[in-house]
This record gives structure tokens, sequence and C-alpha cells, in this order.
């Protein structure tokens, strides 16, 4: 089973500030409750969430970002044949207090996990202190999801840099196993299929969970759009890289 992304740009006249496209008021499709599927990207500061997202939605990998502000993206894809909204909320890094198991999270963050079906949990194999921060988060989003069955996977990014490893791989293995939920291991950077894998199994799931509602009414917070950079914005990054990178093997010359 693989999940399409549809690269179609059906970008409206007011989209300009989305990096793809944009969430309409009122989605069509938020009247089928399987076909509108909502995740959360959750973790650590500099864990590479904003990274996943876009390699996920776009297949590429840009390696600097401006400081993260929680944008909301969105896609039509197919999952096994079926066209889905797909609604992606990026959001701004959770920390623990020091020496402490005490999260510290914005507010932006508690809407958000509120508003979404699906939690992507995010950590950085580089990094052990995100990788502790996993558990106090997802019992932050218990608490705000007390009862019922919440669709949760762990990512556990940056394996390109397997000489800094901090977390091994049994270790997330055996904390998703803990918390309920699926383990993976990527790479923004170098590998697209391991983004999608993750991202792919976190829709099937989400979708499974909503389709055996019954057609209950489904929880959900307006979130009012934020502000995401778009597509013509991360052409213009990509040239810049691409553009330094030829400068600097000139000058190497």
């Amino acid at each position: 089973m693989r999940l399409l992304v549809n690269n179609q740009n059906t970008m409206s006249s007011y989209s300009s500030n989305f990096l793809l496209v944009p969430i309409p008021e009122y989605p069509v499709l938020d009247c089928v409750p399987n076909k509108n599927v909502k995740i959360v990207v959750l973790g650590a500061s500099s864990v590479g969430k904003t990274a996943l997202i876009v390699r996920f939605l776009t297949k590429r990998f840009i390696g600097d970002y401006e400081a993260n502000t929680g944008a909301l993206y969105s896609r039509k894809i197919n999952i096994d044949g079926e066209q889905v909204s797909l609604q992606v909320q990026d959001t701004p890094c959770v920390s623990l207090q020091e020496d402490t198991e005490v999260l510290s999270c914005q507010e932006q963050i508690n809407r958000a996990i509120y508003w979404a079906d699906g939690y992507v949990f995010v950590y950085s194999i580089t990094d052990h202190s995100s990788y502790r921060t996993i558990k106090p988060l997802y019992q932050h989003v218990r608490k705000i999801h007390p009862s019922g069955n919440i669709p949760i996977i762990l990512v556990g990014n940056k394996t390109d840099l397997l000489r800094a490893r901090q977390v091994a791989t049994n270790e997330g293995a055996r904390l998703a196993n803990e918390l309920g939920g699926a383990h993976f291991e990527a790479s923004a950077r170098e590998n697209y299929d391991g983004v999608s894998d993750a991202f792919h199994h976190m829709c099937l799931e989400v979708s499974r969970v909503i389709g055996s509602s019954n057609g209950e009414k489904r929880r959900g917070l307006h979130l009012v759009r934020p502000k995401s950079p778009n597509m013509q914005d991360l052409k213009r990054r990509f040239r810049q890289v691409l553009s330094s990178k030829a400068k600097s093997s000139n000058t190497s010359l």
C-alpha cells in the first residue's frame, strides 16, 4: 500500500502566503469523517520537524529554515486509491525544564494537540535530550485526550549522522511499543522513502481510527491559518543554495 501526493498546482488567488494548497474555511471533505486527516508533528528544538514535513510533501530537502512559527500545510493525497484531504500542523519546539521531567510548551501546541487526529513525535538520534522529551510530551497529549485511541508514531530523524548517534534504534522501538505506536528512523536530508513510509503509516492509522468511529461527530478546534512560505519562496531558496555551491566550486578552482 502506498500513499501518493498530488503535486498538481491548485493555488487560489489568496494562497501566496502558503507553502502548499491552503486550507479553506469549510473544507468540502469535512462532511465525510474518514476523508479529512489532521496530523500534528511534535518534538524538541532542532530535531527536523519542518524538514520532515517538507520532505514528505515536496520530496525535497532544505537545510536552513526560519524559526518555526507553527505553519499549517495542506494537500490532497491518495491513500490506496481514495482521495483524502491531508492537513499537517507543524509546531514550535517543546522542552523539559532543567533537571526535571516537566514539559514546557506554548498554548499554540495545546491547541494543535486538541485539533489533531494523529500525532507524529519526532526526536533526533543525535540528541538524547530530544528523545527524553517524547514520553512527557505523550503524557501531555494524553492529558488533553484522556480516553480513546489516539494514533501515534515515533520518528527518529537524522540517520544520516550515524557517527553522532546518541539514541539506539532499540531505545526508540522500546519507547514506541510502550506508548502504543510504531517506530521509524529516517533522514529528512537523504532518504525520502523512509520519511514517506512514516507519514504513510500515520495517515493509514488515522483513517482507520476515524473510519471506525461509526460517523460520530469528531472533535476539532478551528485554528487560525498561520502563514507559511510559498512554493516560489522554496524555489528561490533552492536556487540560492545551488548558486552558492557553484560559486564555492569556482572559487576552489
